[in-house]
């Protein structure tokens, strides 16, 4: 039987390894949903740290006995806000950077065997010395 804990944790390693995955991509937007992965990942790690409680006030009173830990949540959300502000800023930078360099790779450069440049099967044929063309 697959345990609560477990499934948490297997979501924050899928999480973090797909962040990491897409965050050593050459494309701009790639990065950026790298980025917000992993801090998805961090908000889950955080959340489960603070030991999930239902059905119990988070706020202390003397009436109240049990109560959930407040932290937590508050760090969650206070970093759910640093992160949409990160992703704003990146996502302005990564625009920026495509209409300054018209390629959104990180590097600012065309990858001439990406097909998604369009530029793939052409690098042969725009070889300056001649060889390698393309009959």
């Amino acid at each position: 039987m697959i345990s609560y804990e477990f499934l948490v944790a297997s979501a924050i390693g899928v999480l973090v390894a797909a962040g990491v995955y897409l965050a050593l991509r050459a494309r701009t937007f790639q990065v950026v949903l790298g980025l917000t992965l992993i801090s998805y990942a961090v908000n889950l790690f955080l959340f489960a740290n603070g030991r999930l409680v239902i059905g119990r006030p988070p706020i202390w009173d003397k009436a109240v006995s049990d109560y959930a830990d407040p932290l937590p949540q508050a760090l969650v959300l206070t970093a759910i806000v640093i992160t949409f502000g990160m992703t704003a800023f990146v996502v302005i930078l990564a625009l920026r950077g495509f209409l300054e360099s018209g390629s959104d790779h990180v590097d600012g450069d065309a990858v001439p065997c990406d097909p998604q440049d369009g530029m793939a099967g052409k690098s042969d044929a725009l070889a300056p010395d001649g060889e390698g063309t393309q009959p």
